[in-house]
């Protein structure tokens, strides 16, 4: 799977999880994830569709450095 594919899967996911008005096509990989809106519960839920679209498992806590979505793919390179 290229960068690019993971990026529109890793939008895709963003989206179903969460209720903010985002233009999910202008996310890039320097978008910073704080700026999408997520709040605990939606953060919540976006590992839940992370997890579920690129059908991998891992603990929140993993992720809790991670600032953008080019952070946040390259922690999903390594585990997909």
């Amino acid at each position: 799977m290229t960068r690019e594919e993971m990026i529109d899967r890793l939008r895709k996911a963003m989206s179903d999880s969460s209720t903010e008005d985002v233009d999910w096509d202008s996310v890039t990989e320097a978008t910073e994830i704080g700026s999408l809106g997520f709040d605990s519960l939606s953060i919540l839920d976006l590992i839940y569709e992370i997890q579920r679209e690129f059908k991998i498992k891992f603990a929140a806590e993993e992720i809790v450095k991670v600032r953008t979505v080019g952070h946040l793919l390259d922690f999903l390179q390594a585990r997909v």
